[in-house]
């Protein structure tokens, strides 16, 4: 068996290495292409080991007398630095310079990019051997392109199998700002939206990544995709290691072209990290690159296999570590792509020979456009086995090949899988990959949602005692329905007793639905629940207290309603007056339900980290019926209700004192009113505070319906079920009125005939008066003056008149001693006394005095402290033939 150094040695003999190799040959035509090769610069310095890889393509081209007969191929090239700039320089140095050159070979694609997208001008085509850049596939922008090196986006088709194999649906990127990573990352993005991948974040940086992972971090990113050159991603690992976005809650994807040992290259490129920090950083992430030697030693169309062609290449590189050494990767893909545009010159040859167009490719100019088009079609149909695999370009120019996944364990890289992008199928050796955690890390801090529940116990305990209360309240319901034709029930409106028992059952039921959650129902069933609640809750309360309100109303009518003959309040009135609330329940209800319907509302409370977990936080939620203005809608009823409320409490103090035996709960119903509003006064703000407190606000609504509704039953109940237990059956089974009269009726009977005793004594003390004035006036007509309804002065009496600006007041002495005048002054006293009281319209605002003139003598009389019959006088300025006339009356 040959030996791998006897082939080198034959090979190198072939090639002129050995002394008289190349004796006796003939002269040949020379054809340039020109080299563009980053060797130097910060960004990728892959010329390094792509240009001798290159250089020995064109020894082997040369070599072969099957490729380009006659011809020898020459390269022109200098070093781009991967700047597009001097890139672009030395672009148009190799064109203005002769002789011509029949294509372009670049590397880097920022420079790759400018030069391509110039070169057509010059009817020059450009091979890439080191350009991924996305963007280079635009065939409309770069018409002449071609490249060995396949596009970065079949990294992302690798990468987004991994995403959904290990389900990750949420992935951050970072990246440098350059065209290839950008329109890479374009790339990304979409393919990440077809399969339904979240980009939680992007951060791009030109030259110091620190802001961009410190953000990363901010936004807990798990899953990151980085893309950036060489230089820079020593820079975004270092700063990695100072933010702890490592170990077991992290996976880093990355380029997979640098060098096995890039990460040790810290102090050349000034990182403030140390190796040991860089490896611990880097510790478990995955890098993706394309193929770029052939998977098996299956020799190339060029004689060599993979293995003879890195020995050979490590010969050109002086044997030095081919880590140290920028683009040893990428030097497969430099060597075919010299081979490829050799036999792209070889298969033009032909196609101009079968066209007979007696042109040489050496007469190749930048305006010959025949060899330029017959060099691109045989370009584009170009296809070889190369030692990087399979070289054969697609319409858009570029290569199809495997995609190789790598993870780096302990400071070295484990190919652990290969992805065919033309099959899309994957392969992926499990036992190879490792995690720095017991499984792979989470795409997220895993948010774990704990639903507040209400405490079953809590729970159960309270339903008990909703139940037992409901219990009771149904007996009250039958005791009040046996017993209604008892006058002492009877007398209570049992009807109204009988509508507030099934009000407190109704607000009990509620009890149950408040405590029912999402850990028994569904959604759509929580939100029926929610509706449901507020509907029991409103009607309840309604048929409850609306029935002690018309009962307190009507006491109050019946009581401080005086002077009107019919007091009475029928009792469809009070029915009415309890539709009335219903109905306005039900109009707000109905429109609330209709504009603004309950729905379930989570409220989120701050996350939780469990002891022993970085992955995971507990999220406490808790439900709560609510709507759009719902502040508004329970405004509405709280003061609807209030209003209620208020009003019964006023009706309850008004009527506080009234003790009539036949309405006999009137002081209770009115203490149901003062407990209920207690307890919604503290309730309604204290539910509100503490709707946070799923436990605290269950029970304290539940025991304030439980008080309301116990509290209210006993205050009704009790003294009825005592005082039925007091009185004889005889006496509690009498029947309260004949038939065909109606409780009403008999109440009205009972205060008529009340109101008619009062009235009689009344009466009798007036006939008494009256006997008493009757005998005053007999024992004045005994004294000889006749008392009649109207009486004359005596004759000679003259007239009355009133001088003076004052009353004069005189002594009872100075009365004449005419009887008849005597007399006379004697009865009308009392109505000189009305008169200086009340002086007729004429005289008041005067005070003008009064006197009798009878003949010769003027007699005035003190009409105070004389008791006699009122009399009302009139009293004339002008005289009377009879004198003053007098008027009297009783």
């Amino acid at each position: 068996m040959v030996s791998l150094s006897m082939v080198l040695i034959w090979l190198a003999f072939v090639r002129g290495l050995l002394p008289g190799a190349s004796a006796d040959k003939p002269e040949k035509t020379q054809l340039y292409i020109g080299g563009i090769f980053p060797m130097t610069g910060g960004g990728w310095s892959g010329g390094q080991a792509c240009l001798p890889a290159a250089l020995m393509a064109l020894q082997d081209v040369n070599y072969r007398e099957d490729i380009l007969p006659g011809y020898h191929l020459n390269m022109i090239h200098n070093d781009s630095e991967c700047n597009p700039g001097i890139g672009t320089n030395v672009m148009y140095r190799l064109i203005y310079h002769p002789p011509p050159k029949l294509m372009l070979l670049t590397g880097c694609s920022s420079v790759s990019t400018h030069i391509a997208e110039a070169a057509y001008m010059w009817n020059l085509m450009v091979l890439a051997y080191g350009s991924s850049s996305p963007a280079l596939s635009d065939r409309k922008r770069f018409r002449t392109f071609f490249r060995t090196h396949p596009s970065a986006v079949l990294h992302n088709q690798a990468r987004i199998r991994m995403f959904q194999y290990y389900q990750w649906s949420k992935i951050s990127i970072i990246q440098e700002t350059q065209e290839v990573f950008t329109s890479t990352i374009e790339d990304l993005e979409k393919r990440a939206k077809k399969a339904n991948i979240t980009i939680a974040t992007r951060q791009s940086f030109l030259s110091d990544p620190t802001n961009a992972v410190r953000s990363l971090k901010r936004q807990d990113a798990r899953i990151i995709v980085g893309v950036f050159y060489e230089d820079m991603a020593l820079k975004v690992f270092c700063q990695v290691y100072k933010e702890k976005m490592y170990g077991n809650r992290h996976v880093w994807f990355i380029i997979g072209w640098y060098p096995d040992n890039w990460y040790q290259k810290v102090e050349e490129n000034d990182v403030n990290c140390t190796v040991d920090q860089m490896r611990e950083a880097l510790q478990g992430h995955f890098t993706t690159e394309m193929t770029m030697r052939s998977l098996d030693d299956t020799p190339s169309f060029s004689g060599l296999n993979v293995s003879q062609f890195d020995e050979e290449l490590l010969i050109k590189l002086n044997n030095s570590d081919p880590n140290d050494t920028p683009g040893y990767p990428e030097a497969p893909l430099a060597y075919d792509a010299v081979w490829a545009l050799a036999l792209a010159l070889n298969q033009t040859i032909t196609r101009l020979t079968e066209k007979r167009v007696n042109v040489g490719l050496d007469k190749f100019t930048y305006d010959n456009s025949t060899i330029f088009r017959e060099f691109y079609r045989a370009m584009d149909s170009t296809s070889f086995q190369g030692v990087s695999g399979p070289v054969q370009f697609l319409s858009t120019g570029d290569r199809l090949t495997l995609t190789q996944i790598e993870q780096m364990w302990d400071g070295r890289y484990y190919k652990i899988g290969y992805y065919d992008n033309k099959n899309n199928n994957w392969t992926l050796n499990h036992s190879i990959v490792r995690w720095n955690g017991p499984h792979p890390p989470y795409d997220r801090t895993l948010v774990v949602e704990d639903l507040r529940l209400v405490s079953m116990e809590l729970y159960v305990g309270m339903c008990s005692s909703a139940l037992v209360a409901m219990l009771a309240a149904f007996g009250c319901l039958v005791f009040n329905v046996l017993n209604r034709n008892v006058r002492y029930i009877a007398m209570s409106q049992p009807g109204l007793n009988n509508i507030a028992v099934l009000g407190c059952i109704t607000c009990l039921s509620c009890i149950f639905l408040f405590g029912l959650d999402n850990s028994s129902l569904s959604g759509d069933q929580f939100t029926v629940i929610c509706q449901a609640r507020t509907w029991v809750l409103v009607v309840g309360f309604t048929l409850a207290v609306g029935s002690m309100f018309s009962k307190i109303w009507r006491v109050h009518r019946l009581t401080t309603r005086a002077r009107e003959e019919d007091k009475v309040v029928e009792a469809w009135k009070l029915y009415a007056l309890l539709g009335l609330f219903l109905a306005v329940d039900v109009i707000i209800m109905t429109v609330w339900q209709l504009t603004n319907p309950m729905t379930r509302y989570l409220e989120d409370f701050p996350q939780e980290v469990p002891e022993g977990s970085d992955d995971i936080v507990i999220q406490p939620k808790l439900e709560h019926c609510t709507c759009d203005n719902f502040t508004i809608w329970l405004g509405v009823l709280y003061g609807y209700k209030g209003l209620l409320l208020l009003f019964g409490v006023f009706l309850a103090y008004e009527t506080r004192d009234v003790n009539i035996k036949d309405i006999n709960d009137t002081r209770y119903v009115g203490m149901s009113i003062y407990n209920i509003v207690v307890l919604c006064l503290i309730t309604a703000p204290v539910t509100i505070l503490i709707s946070s407190q799923q436990d605290a606000t269950f029970a304290f609504t539940s025991l304030a319906i439980l008080f309301c509704t116990v509290i209210t039953l006993g205050l009704m109940f009790i003294p009825k079920i005592m005082n039925y237990k007091q009185k004889s059956i005889e006496e509690t089974s009498q029947p309260l009125q004949a038939p065909g009269v109606t409780q009403e009726e008999e109440e009205k009977q009972k205060r008529l005939q009340e109101e008619n005793d009062t009235m009689k004594k009344q009466i009798t003390q007036k006939e008494e008066r009256i006997r008493e004035l009757q005998k005053s006036l007999k024992e004045l007509l005994k004294e000889g003056q006749k008392m009649t309804n109207t009486f004359l002065a005596p004759p000679g009496v003259g007239r009355l008149r009133a001088t003076g600006n004052n009353f004069t007041r005189l002594s009872a002495s100075s009365m004449a001693s005419s009887s008849a005048v005597s007399s006379y002054a004697s009865n009308a006293t009392e109505v000189f006394e009305e008169v200086l009281d009340t002086p007729p319209p004429k005289y008041r605002g005067k005070a003008p005095s009064i006197s009798f003139d009878v003949g010769n003598e003027t007699i005035e009389r003190v009409p105070d402290h004389v008791m006699l019959p009122t009399v009302k006088v009139t009293l004339s300025d002008e005289p009377a033939e009879d004198g003053g006339q007098f008027e009297s009356f009783l």
